[in-house]
């Protein structure tokens, strides 16, 4: 079991980590795309989701720090550039938050990370940590998550257009732009990990690190079933969906 794989290989037991752990699979994901959600549960997948969003680039300006190659960091910064944007009116994060006003929730407030369950901070932070400590073949790794994300992408889009009032283009604006910048960006972090990992240590590690995004990954989602769906335990301090604030039990499965 020493021996190095081929880098053919090993792409395509990277492949294989998000056919089994990929987030898609999760109850809650799915319940999303069947148009099971009501509004509270839809609000609380938004805001939550927006926590996740707003650390990406943290992470990635945390990688970046760590990188001498001129070369690698002029690649890896448009990340950080398609998600704050060149300007406040552009970027993923606002996207987003064009996103959170069509399911009603305010902008302030969820810029302000009102109401964020606990477990999401401890998961999304934990990446953070993950990408700023880890040898930087891992950090770039865990990033490949995005190998599986242009599909989700196109089955969100025409699941939500089908399901849920709020959907729209522009609503939609954000997993639309994904469609080509994830594909951009795996592509660069892809060949990086299979040029990099030239020993079997080192490409071990590298599906470790894939392995722990998509648990941070899924994570997230138990957090919100755990919170919203069943048994519907909202911890003290998260957001609670206006039908709860009305007195009504928790939510049913």
């Amino acid at each position: 079991m020493t021996e190095p794989l081929s880098a053919d290989e090993l792409e395509r037991r990277l492949r294989a980590i998000g056919v089994e752990r990929y987030h898609d699979k999760h109850p809650f994901h799915r319940r999303l795309h069947a148009g099971g959600l009501n509004r509270g549960q839809l609000q609380a997948w938004v805001l939550n989701r927006y926590y996740y969003q707003s650390r990406i680039p943290l992470k990635d300006a945390a990688l970046l720090s760590r990188v001498d190659d001129r070369a690698f960091r002029r690649e890896w910064i448009g990340r950080i550039l398609d998600h704050d944007g060149e300007s406040d009116d552009s970027g993923g994060i606002e996207r987003w938050l064009v996103l959170a006003e069509g399911v009603g929730l305010d902008r302030e407030k969820v810029m302000a990370l009102d109401g964020v369950l606990p477990a999401t901070r401890f998961a999304v932070d934990a990446y953070v940590r993950f990408v700023r400590d880890m040898p930087l073949l891992d950090a770039v790794a865990s990033s490949l998550t995005e190998l599986f994300a242009p599909q989700l992408h196109e089955a969100r889009i025409a699941a939500l257009l089908a399901n849920y009032d709020f959907a729209n283009e522009r609503t939609l604006a954000y997993f639309r732009r994904r469609l080509s910048q994830a594909p951009r960006d795996v592509a660069f972090g892809l060949a990086f990990v299979r040029r990099e990992a030239r020993t079997r240590d080192q490409q071990e590690a590298a599906m470790a690190a894939l392995r722990f995004k998509t648990d941070v990954l899924w994570a997230q989602l138990d957090a919100l079933h755990f919170a919203y769906v069943e048994p519907g335990l909202i911890p003290p301090g998260a957001f609670v969906p206006a039908d709860r604030r009305a007195g009504q039990p928790p939510l049913s499965a």
